[in-house]
């Protein structure tokens, strides 16, 4: 048995709040009690609030609500077994998908989806760590496959960050945001990011996997993230069934890839300029080493940024920026 199964099975048996012994645990997967210890001190430090009495065994703090494949297959009707994985704990939600496509024994369909409670290895944008809190935030990957390549995908993040803002919005949240290149914000804060691993050739097909981080309940101790950041808990009236946002994500998903894989961005261009963070603000552009000042004037049909900066005479410009190591910041 894997460390991801072990540790999906003795969350499974932790879910319901009673206490379950470390050596019938071990009993059930074949290893020591010290063996349990060690997988349960990996789930602490995940963020599970586990404890342990003696003579009792391990305890959740509270039970906690787990994905409930079965229920989500009966809301996605052209979704079965194979379409649908959900794990508890996995490493990553992209590299797990990206090893089902690339693997010769089995075969992907398009809209395939992996859905985590919890990742140890998750990924942000330039490498950065995604930090990934058991069972606080939706952590989801979607393979997609494009017949034209590289050059067909282009502008693809920002089409996905208008699908997640619309699910957002679903849900109650109308004070949604989207930031250039892969970023949802609400209030001026971190609320989702986008991170697309594409895998192929410059003019054959390309395979995407898109992976999204959506910040449900964070707790309070969180002290990796780099950035001010939300939750859909601080910004609703309602905790939302993360069963049903991921159904909701899902099915938005398959719509807005559906018509982009058809049309490109050009659609979604409007959409995205309304819901454009820095809008007529003054940003900061990072490419490097070097900063660019300027006017945030939203995105063109291509996906590049527009900035309206000024030339050497002092008149006003406006300049596209397209993607790589390109960050935006409010000017301050």
């Amino acid at each position: 048995m894997s460390y991801s199964d072990t540790r999906n099975h003795i969350v499974q048996a932790l879910a319901s709040g009673a206490f379950c012994s470390g050596e019938e645990l071990g009993n059930q997967l074949g290893i020591s009690r010290a063996g349990v210890a060690k997988h349960i001190k990996a789930l602490q430090e995940l963020g599970l609030d586990i404890f342990s009495v003696t003579g009792k065994g391990y305890k959740l703090a509270s039970p906690i609500s787990l994905y409930d494949k079965e229920r989500m297959l009966s809301e996605l009707e052209t979704y079965g077994e194979q379409k649908l994985h959900v794990e508890h704990v996995i490493g990553s939600t992209n590299d797990h998908l990206k090893h089902i496509y690339q693997s010769e024994e089995e075969s992907v369909e398009k809209g395939t989806v992996c859905l985590a409670e919890a990742q140890t290895a998750g990924r942000g944008r330039q490498g950065k760590k995604w930090v990934s809190p058991f069972g606080s935030s939706l952590y989801l990957s979607m393979y997609w496959p494009f017949a034209g390549g590289y050059q067909s995908v282009s502008g693809l993040s920002l089409a996905i960050g208008v699908a997640v803002a619309r699910t957002v919005k679903s849900f109650g949240n109308q004070r949604v945001t989207l930031k250039w290149p892969n970023d949802v914000y609400s209030n001026g804060k971190k609320l989702a990011g986008v991170l697309i691993d594409v895998d192929g050739q410059l003019h054959g097909a390309c395979h995407c996997i898109i992976g999204i981080g959506i910040n449900v309940a964070l707790p309070d101790n969180v002290a990796e993230i780099d950035q001010p950041f939300t939750d859909l808990n601080s910004m609703l009236p309602a905790m939302p069934d993360k069963n049903l946002l991921a159904v909701a994500l899902i099915r938005e998903l398959n719509k807005v890839l559906t018509e982009f894989e058809v049309t490109g961005l050009k659609p979604f261009v409007d959409e995205w300029n309304s819901l454009d963070t820095y809008q007529n603000h003054p940003v900061k552009l990072i490419t490097g080493s070097t900063d660019i000042k300027g006017v945030a004037k939203g995105i063109d049909e291509s996906g590049a940024l527009q900035l309206e900066i000024k030339d050497s005479e002092g008149r006003s410009v406006l300049r596209s920026f397209y993607g790589g190591e390109v960050s935006v910041r409010p000017d301050s």
